[in-house]
This record gives structure tokens, C-alpha cells and sequence, in this order.
């Protein structure tokens, strides 16, 4: 069985864990205590919620699941995956590849003819 290298990792430094008074469903517990968790990632923007449970360690497996799960954090791993292969940013790429022998430019005269530069 291969051991998988470890690429990068988000710890609690990296989330804004916030808990509020959740409502709705389990009655008087929930509007009194903290239940409900929302789980923000800093760098990404991603937003995991739940008020699901009247626990709120259950509340907060599963607001880290739905942050996990969600498009902004998929977006946000898949970026930093391919700039840790890569050795260089996104930014850095797309920098390198606007190069003018990579850029054509194409405007028009005043007779709404082509001209290519």
C-alpha cells in the first residue's frame, strides 16, 4: 500500500468558526444555546452552515463537511494544487503567457476594414 504525500493543509487558523443561536426545529434548546456553526475558509471565501442538530459539535462536522463540499472551496483547492505542482501562482502563469509574440491584436480603420498588427 503507497503512503500519499501530503501537498498542503487547512487548519483552524485558516477557518473563522462563528456560533449563533440556530431557531426552528428542537424547541426552547436551540433558541437558548449557541447550536448553529458557520465555518468560513479565510483564503477561499467558502462557507459551510448547519443548524441541522441540536448539537453543536454535530452542527460543526457538519458545516465542515458543506464547506468541504462546496464549489468556492473545490475551486480554491484545484488552484492551489495546480500552482504547488506548477512551482509558480496562477497569476504568475497568466503573466508569463501575455507576452507580445503571444498577443495579436486586430482593430478596425475607419472604414470598418481589419487591420491586423
Amino acid at each position: 500500500m503507497s503512503k500519499r504525500d501530503l501537498l498542503f493543509s487547512v487548519t483552524k487558523n485558516d477557518l473563522i468558526i462563528q456560533t449563533f443561536k440556530s431557531g426552528g426545529k428542537g424547541g426552547q434548546h436551540q433558541n437558548t444555546t449557541d447550536s448553529g456553526v458557520r465555518i468560513t475558509h479565510k483564503e477561499s471565501g467558502a462557507v459551510g452552515l448547519s443548524r441541522d442538530d441540536r448539537s453543536q459539535h454535530r452542527n460543526k462536522k457538519i458545516a465542515f463537511e458543506r464547506l468541504v463540499k462546496s464549489g468556492k472551496f473545490k475551486i480554491w483547492v484545484s488552484r492551489r494544487v495546480n500552482e504547488i505542482e506548477a512551482g509558480i501562482t496562477i497569476e504568475q502563469q497568466v503573466e508569463e503567457a501575455m507576452n507580445p509574440e503571444n498577443l495579436k491584436f486586430e482593430v478596425k480603420d475607419e472604414k470598418g476594414k481589419w487591420i491586423l498588427e
